[in-house]
């Protein structure tokens, strides 16, 4: 994910809360609330026992509790809050393994990195000759409308949905013939932006699961790119000796403090701590960090990947294709200095 996507966490003091947990489809009846409720109290319980301040305990909960977003299958919550607000609350295409809660100084992403969408802000378009149903997912919302008439039509309102929105995908699907008229008819500078879904029904007569299946396939599609993208050049720079290809907690912090990392790839990190400034302006391995004098303690996956968004990287969270040392590693923009 590029660094843009969390650049708002530089900007944020802590302490932090973080949460990620399982979402199921289905919320929205009877049973459905009855679960959310118990889910809440039980982060509740846990928030309470972790010290976190009670707005910041409340923001969990108007966010738990009031997200109208359906679930993508068996998908995942993501839920960041900080002292000014909620910083991210978005789906994710996976669940994590268990509940996660954290009280820290600094966020916690790493789940969003192995689970979230690069933008988690997109469209849904189900069109014919009759014109378009349009569901907008923005900022932990859903939105729907209809657009009715020609086509042309249905792309201004999309080309407007995408400049007010800052969408990042339009996923368009319905008849060949309509899906095909409109691709003509949106301008050229937001095509780049549209993918078309082989799902082929009129509307009122579409599955809109198998929509949002499809849109979770491409997603995810996008997500393994990525990891393998990473995981080549990674392999490639290793293999050429070049010096662009560094793993272990002191070889990727001399990197970040150098601002050489192009992609951070992280792996399992486990419990590794390491040590920053107070200015959070260079960081190091516990045990090689006589410089930093006191120093500020912190979770290696907690504090990596916020020093890598700082210096401008991508970052992603690699599965079994690679299994760097201290579960860190990174491609570094150009072979850095001695």
């Amino acid at each position: 994910m590029h660094a843009v996507r969390f650049r708002e966490l530089l900007e944020s003091s802590g302490p932090f809360v973080s949460v990620y947990y399982e979402e199921s489809v289905g919320l929205g009846n009877g049973a459905g609330a009855i679960q959310l409720d118990h889910r809440w109290q039980g982060l509740r319980e846990r928030l309470e026992r972790l010290g976190a301040d009670k707005s910041m305990t409340d923001a969990i909960k108007r966010a738990v509790l009031r997200w109208n977003r359906p679930a993508i299958r068996r998908g995942g919550r993501a839920v960041v809050v900080g002292p000014e607000g909620v910083l991210f609350n978005e789906v994710l295409l996976r669940p994590t393994d268990s509940t996660v809660v954290r009280v820290s100084e600094l966020p916690y992403i790493v789940p969003i990195l192995a689970h979230g969408l690069e933008n988690p802000n997109y469209l849904l378009a189900m069109v014919d000759a009759t014109g378009a149903d349009i569901s907008a997912y923005l900022g932990g919302e859903l939105h729907s409308e209809s657009v009715d008439g020609a086509l042309g039509r249905v792309a201004a309102r999309l080309t407007k949905l995408l400049d007010e929105t800052l969408a990042g995908t339009t996923f368009v699907a319905g008849t060949t013939e309509a899906r095909a008229n409109l691709m003509a008819a949106l301008p050229t500078s937001v095509c780049g932006q549209v993918v078309s879904l082989p799902i082929c029904a009129p509307r009122g007569e579409y599955d809109f699961d198998e929509l949002k299946w499809a849109a979770e396939a491409w997603f995810l599609d996008r997500q393994l790119s990525a990891v393998d993208d990473a995981v080549v050049r990674f392999d490639a720079e290793a293999g050429r000796r070049s010096g662009r290809a560094v793993q272990g907690l002191g070889a990727v912090c001399s990197a970040l403090r150098q601002g050489t990392i192009d992609t951070l790839i992280v792996g399992d990190i486990g419990d590794a701590v390491v040590v920053a400034d107070e200015g959070m302006t260079t960081v190091a391995p516990r045990g090689d960090d006589r410089e930093l004098g006191s120093g500020r303690v912190m979770r290696a996956d907690e504090a990596l990947p916020l020093f890598a968004i700082s210096a401008g990287a991508s970052l992603v969270r690699t599965d079994e294709r690679i299994a760097p040392t201290d579960g860190i590693a990174a491609v570094l923009r150009h072979t850095p200095s001695s």
